[in-house]
């Protein structure tokens, strides 16, 4: 096995000037309050708000400057991720900016990179990727959706399930099976034969939807990439993953400071709960899942370079972190105690979004499945 590469997890300047503005910024246009009045709302996001990030360059800052983006890398994406995940920010960034963004770059040619990304990057238009099915497998391998070659182009047949951002999307980023293996097809979601239907989800902040392809008609240049695309499915999917992972870390540690904040200020027998030994306990076990997490969430996005190592680090963070934000959002809640809850109290809002998230990609279970694999090779 290779030596592992040598990286750093001090931030530069460039990184923490990320951080304090998207958190100046969502704290100031979004906040709590407004993600709850969107996760209720019939579109479950702000396209007002959705332009101002676009305008401020978010939704191309890891896409390539030659096609309208910022061309930093995933370490600078991660940051805007977890500073998103920290507010629960709903709407199509993640499923437009950091999925399908990073899926186009890893399986389209340039030519094809050419004709996607740019309308990405500056927001105008919002993509997604139709990947999983009725088996809820959620590897690339073996769709059952398949794409028939035609004279003119490709016809597609089937369904996908939990779409993120399904109905938002302008462009369907749509796994099939060819006869040279997996393909993946650019469709627009407003093609003859495509319906979106939205999903009951367990978290509202981040909508998803069933889309079905009936008889698809779709020109050749629609299929990205040549031959079989399995392999850098996977491989973007392991990056999708990581910066997830990320996103789990600023949830995950405003869950830590949220019960922090509280055990200070809630008395008791004339003392704040923070005192109590059990109180105590529960937050420094937060604060130890937290710092897990950011290891290991750090480490995968920093070796995107390096692709054997990635397939390590990826599914390790995506468990860790995973298993991390359910139950630091769950030791919230009972620091909060009874208030926590109930329906007023943001907590919950945290918990449902960590435990949705850890079933993105993959369970714990499928990512260590998938380490095993990889430690195999």
């Amino acid at each position: 096995m290779a030596e592992a590469p040598d990286v750093t997890f001090t931030p530069t300047e460039e990184q923490d000037l990320i951080r304090a503005t998207a958190r100046q910024f969502l704290d100031e246009r979004l906040g709590l309050g407004r993600v709850r009045e969107l996760m209720m709302s019939e579109d479950g996001f702000d396209p007002g708000l959705w332009k101002e990030m676009a305008d401020l360059g978010w939704a191309g800052l890891a896409i390539p400057e030659e096609h309208g983006g910022s061309g930093l890398s995933p370490v600078e994406l991660s940051v805007l991720v977890e500073e998103m995940g920290r507010l629960v920010t709903p709407g199509p960034f993640f499923a437009s900016t950091v999925l399908a963004a990073s899926v186009t770059q890893a399986v389209a040619t340039l030519d094809q990179q050419a004709e996607i990304l740019p309308s990405l990057a500056g927001g105008e238009r919002v993509a997604t990727l139709a990947i999983h099915e009725r088996s809820r497998d959620w590897g690339p391998e073996s769709p059952e959706t398949t794409a028939t070659r035609t004279e003119d182009g490709w016809v597609l047949n089937g369904l996908k399930r939990s779409v993120l951002s399904g109905n938002e999307a302008d462009i369907i980023l749509v796994t099939a099976s060819t006869e040279e293996g997996v393909g993946l097809f650019a469709v627009d979601s407003d093609a003859e034969g495509v319906e979106t239907n939205a999903e009951p989800v367990l978290d509202p902040t981040r909508r998803q939807a069933g889309v079905v392809f009936d008889s698809v008609e779709v020109e050749a240049t629609s299929k990205l990439g040549e031959g079989d695309s399995t392999a850098p499915l996977r491989s973007a999917l392991a990056l999708v993953s990581a910066l997830l992972a990320c996103e789990q870390v600023g949830g995950a540690q405003r869950c830590m400071e949220m019960s922090v904040e509280y055990a200070k200020g809630r008395y008791q027998f004339g003392r704040p709960i923070g005192s109590f030994q059990a109180i105590k306990h529960r937050c420094a076990n937060m604060l130890m899942k937290v710092e897990q997490a950011k290891s290991a969430a750090y480490y995968a996005v920093r070796v995107a370079e390096h692709p054997e190592e990635l397939m390590l680090a990826a599914p390790l963070a995506a468990a860790v972190a995973s298993e991390a934000y359910v139950w630091v959002a769950g030791e919230s809640i009972q620091v909060h105690g009874g208030i926590g809850f109930t329906w007023e109290h943001d907590a919950h809002i945290y918990l449902k979004r960590a435990k949705a998230s850890s079933l993105l990609f993959g369970s714990p279970s499928y990512q260590r499945d998938r380490l095993g694999q990889a430690l195999r090779l």
